[in-house]
């Protein structure tokens, strides 16, 4: 990936983080994306100048739809050769109970975001004949969970879109996919890690016995985004443990 750029929200911390490393150490310089993403020195710069690549921050709130409109039409301003929409948030409310306004705001930064951005930057890399776009999507892309009904609605309509997407683009030159991560040691899941209850049962459902890591889930990324994956349009690979195998 020497020489490429790549774009990833949500680069600040945890999954992001690790994305970020992982493809600025296959050679790629970064435009890292996030909410609190300082633009002097932050553990994200340091890790990808510490490779020896350039890193461009940029600090964005992907609930705010006029902020996202605005980072699309600049990126798709440049020659970005990845894109990686990995910004996600969660609220965890019985449906029963769920709002209106914790529904629209999961549903803004987890699907209206992701879309916002590959429409712009997907037809920068169509008119250029090549690119990546990897979605995050989830393992309650296949499944229903308990609790998430605005989460489990966006990743489901991430699937749909990244097939969606792939279907139009994959003959023109880019590789649209997604990856499904299980559950993974990250901020998201601090209070189910910290509820032994929760946290044996979810460990008895998975066959490798633990947590994801985030670096698990980055090296299924830097494959779709990697010349390997030329092949691969359109699929969701999930990075669980064998859960969904369960």
């Amino acid at each position: 990936m020497e020489g490429k750029v790549a774009v990833v929200t949500g680069a600040g911390r945890g999954i992001g983080l690790a994305i970020t490393e992982s493809l600025a150490a296959a050679g790629a310089d970064i435009i890292g994306v996030s909410y609190h993403m300082p633009s002097g020195a932050s553990e994200t710069r340091s890790l990808v100048e510490g490779l020896g690549r350039k890193f461009t921050p940029v600090q964005t709130d992907f609930s705010v739809r006029p902020d996202v409109t605005a980072l699309a039409a600049d990126l798709a301003g440049r020659e970005v050769d990845i894109l990686v929409n990995n910004g996600g948030t969660i609220r965890r409310t019985p449906a029963a109970t769920h709002s209106d306004d914790d529904f629209d705001h999961v549903m803004d930064v987890n699907l209206r975001a992701t879309w916002v951005l590959s429409r712009e930057i997907g037809r920068s890399m169509l008119e250029r004949g090549h690119g990546k776009i990897v979605n995050m999507a989830s393992m309650l892309s296949f499944q229903g969970g308990v609790n998430v009904p605005g989460y489990t609605s966006s990743k489901s309509a991430v699937a749909g879109l990244t097939k969606a997407l792939a279907n139009e683009w994959a003959g023109r030159g880019v590789n649209v996919n997604a990856v499904a991560p299980g559950y993974v040691a990250t901020a998201n899941t601090h209070d189910l890690r910290q509820d032994p209850r929760r946290s044996s049962e979810i460990l008895g459902r998975i066959p490798a016995a633990r947590w994801a890591q985030p670096a698990d889930i980055a090296g299924a990324v830097l494959f779709l985004c990697s010349g390997s994956a030329d092949y691969v349009n359109g699929a969701i690979l999930p990075v669980d443990g064998g859960w969904l195998a369960r």
